[in-house]
């Protein structure tokens, strides 16, 4: 700035004797330059009063004196001191000063062009005895000169832009831009010219927009995200000693689905419950992200016993089991799985397959079974003058994990409450307690239990009914005891009376005379 102050200094110090060399005529206000500032001709006087004029003042003044404006002048004035030159108008008396005597005009303070960048004012001669005007008043117009004083300022000290990876080099990205308070249409003071400090190899600049562009092809968002570019703007056409202003651009870059998905573990195994349901999940790794990373998953030719559905939210392969698994029939299990990209770019799939396979091998695991009976349920039969501890029938259960695991059996004694039956532990043979009574009860229902003896809360129950077979084990008995009466004159094959007798076993019975 001290430099450009100097360079316009000095400037003045050349053309000021050519100022002083004009004098102000009636329609003739010279500028400090002593030049008008339309075409450089001077301005004569019409019949209608003065013509306006311009002069110039640099802004930001920082000497010690009242800084000289400029020098108004009549050809009235013989110099003699009878004239007297007025000031009127904007700052007339306080900002400018004008010498009564010789029309010489002074700025009292410092000026600043972005606060006011002109002021008008009125000039006047008068007699100095009469207060008589010698001249019409003229309007002339002090303009405030540019220097160098504020430095370019962006609108935001960071920005934020997203280009796609792998663009191709000069992608636009963003354009930021600053603003200059200092005079465009005076020098280079508001002349801006942009460039990047940080951010290079991969991006540039346009230095007269502002627009930043790529400047290196094939940035991958998998191997870096975020970028920081540091753009400058420089004024006075970004020579030295011009002002400058920064701001910082966060560039991210947005994802395209350049990458294909891959399985980390390419074999399972997988374990599994006899019962169906999911029994694991399986994941494929994409680098891409949002809709670029979204997979499905399949079985290669489908499966009868097996099946694949992808989890939404998770992107896995979660395999569930068609149908129930049994251990003892077949314990190993293998399939591939395949995973593709749902959604595919056209850029990128030349050359590359947008799929992956794995293998998955499922166990069945052995799950401890109850034990199982060979019927369900039983049915026995048993004459009903059996005596205790005779045989009644045998059941049998086995453990469907392994033939060999012991099972022992007993009577749920909540159905056999006269304790009627035993049950040998070891090998279910059913015997009686006590002597069975047909008469007293047909049947007779008990469950009996088959518990692993290597593990107890493995139990099984099973009916076992039990049907008493009658034997003839009870006499025919007469209701009652019959008196019957016989006239002499009855005849033969009349009824005589009506005899009842029963028979506990339901037997037929045969009525026949004893002795008389």
């Amino acid at each position: 700035m001290i430099t450009n102050q100097i360079l316009l200094l000095l400037m003045l110090s050349i053309l000021w004797p050519s100022a002083a060399a004009l004098p102000f005529t009636p329609g003739n206000i010279g500028n400090l330059f002593g030049m008008p500032e339309s075409d450089g001709r001077i301005l004569q006087r019409s019949k209608r009063g003065w013509m306006w004029n311009q002069f110039f003042l640099l802004e930001e003044y920082t000497g010690n004196d009242h800084q000289y404006v400029g020098k108004l002048h009549s050809n009235m004035d013989r110099g003699d001191g009878n004239v007297k030159y007025v000031l009127t108008g904007d700052g007339a008396g306080t900002l400018f000063l004008i010498d009564e005597k010789s029309g010489d005009i002074h700025a009292t303070k410092r000026l600043d062009r972005e606060e006011k960048a002109m002021y008008t004012l009125h000039a006047k001669v008068l007699d100095r005895n009469t207060n008589a005007e010698l001249e019409p008043d003229t309007e002339f117009n002090i303009k405030i000169h540019d220097i160098n004083d504020n430095a370019p300022k962006f609108a935001k000290d960071i920005y934020f832009a997203s280009v796609p990876e792998m663009s191709e080099v000069g992608t636009s990205v963003v354009t930021v831009t600053a603003t200059d308070a200092d005079d465009q249409t005076y020098g280079n003071s508001a002349k801006l010219v942009y460039s990047i400090l940080q951010g290079q190899p991969y991006f540039s600049v346009d230095s007269e927009n502002g627009t930043i562009k790529t400047a290196l092809s094939g940035m991958d968002r998998e191997v870096k995200e975020n970028y920081q570019v540091v753009i400058q703007a420089k004024d006075m056409a970004g020579q030295m000693g011009g002002l400058s202003g920064t701001t910082t651009v966060s560039i991210t870059l947005s994802d395209v689905n350049d990458s294909p998905p891959r399985f980390a573990n390419r074999k399972g195994p997988f374990s599994s419950a006899e019962i169906g349901g999911a029994i694991g999940r399986i994941k494929a790794d994409d680098p891409d992200d949002g809709r670029n990373a979204e997979m499905e998953y399949s079985i290669v030719g489908g499966h009868d016993t097996f099946n694949i559905i992808t989890d939404q939210m998770t992107q896995e392969g979660i395999i569930v089991i068609k149908k129930a698994l049994d251990y003892e029939s077949k314990r190993d299990y293998e399939f591939r799985v395949e995973v593709k990209n749902t959604y595919l770019d056209a850029r990128f799939i030349h050359g590359l397959q947008f799929k992956d396979y794995a293998t998955v091998k499922v166990t069945v695991e052995d799950v401890d079974e109850s034990p199982v009976f060979t019927r369900n349920p039983y049915i026995i039969e048993v004459h009903e003058d059996t005596a205790a501890g005779s045989f009644v029938g045998v059941v049998s259960a086995r453990d469907p994990d392994a033939d060999n695991k012991l099972v022992k059996y007993s009577i749920d004694r909540h159905t056999d409450l006269e304790r009627l039956f035993n049950i040998d532990s070891m090998n279910g043979t059913i015997t009686t307690l006590k002597a069975l009574d047909r008469e007293m009860s047909k049947w007779h229902n008990i469950s009996v239990v088959a518990t692993e003896i290597n593990n107890p809360r493995q139990t099984t129950r099973v009916p076992v009914f039990i049907k008493v077979l009658d034997v003839n084990d009870n006499a025919p008995e007469f209701a009652m005891s019959y008196d019957t009466f016989v006239c002499e004159s009855i005849k033969a094959g009349e009824v005589l009376d009506s005899l009842l007798a029963l028979n506990l076993g339901n037997h037929s019975l045969f009525l026949g005379f004893g002795g008389l």
